[in-house]
């Protein structure tokens, strides 16, 4: 027992007095500052609640009484894939498509949404590009203003603002055709 207890502390004292050889590896080095540039953007959205082949879908809703026929009562999240188009017509070239989340988050009659959105370009000179919206979007104002919080591809660490107007919107199914003009600032 005793031999025991004396190969225990000469184990412990040895893993004790061990030198450990390990270092952190990185290679941090200072920030050098890229020039950015300014790009601006225009393109129509195209969110289709109704029909047979809908680009946004009710995924979750809360269990509270509604206003009747309302196609986007508070606590209602949607799942998107909306078609980004030149023009706005629905039959114009498509450049992209806008995929993500929306949640109606108001609770008095004017139609607030919050967007998690990814802008992606299917076409053109951003082909695999895409940009990144995370924005309260009050959709009953004239005109308003989203968040560009990031992007990947050519847009890699943009930040700016999209300029929404409604250009059409169909209050009894909730669809509609959004204008916006993106600017973002990248490197």
């Amino acid at each position: 027992m005793v031999r025991g207890i004396h190969l225990a502390w000469i184990v412990v004292l040895s893993i004790a007095t061990t030198s450990v050889h390990c270092q952190y590896y990185s290679q941090s080095r200072p920030y050098e500052p890229v020039k950015l540039q300014k790009t601006q953007l225009h393109f129509f959205l195209h969110d289709t609640l109704s029909g047979n082949k809908p680009t946004a879908v009710m995924v979750a809703s809360a269990n509270t009484t509604g206003k009747p026929n309302d196609p986007t009562p508070f606590g209602t999240t949607f799942a998107i894939d909306d078609p980004l188009t030149v023009g706005p017509e629905i039959t114009s070239k498509v450049i992209g498509n806008a995929q993500g989340l929306y949640l109606s988050s108001s609770q008095d009659k004017n139609l607030t949404l919050v967007m998690y959105v990814d802008l992606g370009f299917t076409s053109g000179k951003f082909k695999g590009s895409s940009l990144s919206v995370f924005s309260r979007n009050p959709v009953t104002e004239g005109d308003r203003e989203m968040a560009v919080v990031g992007g990947r591809g050519k847009f890699r660490f943009a930040r700016g603002f999209i300029k929404v107007k409604t250009n059409y919107l169909n209050i009894t199914n909730g669809d509609a055709v959004l204008e916006y003009k993106v600017t973002v600032v990248h490197p």
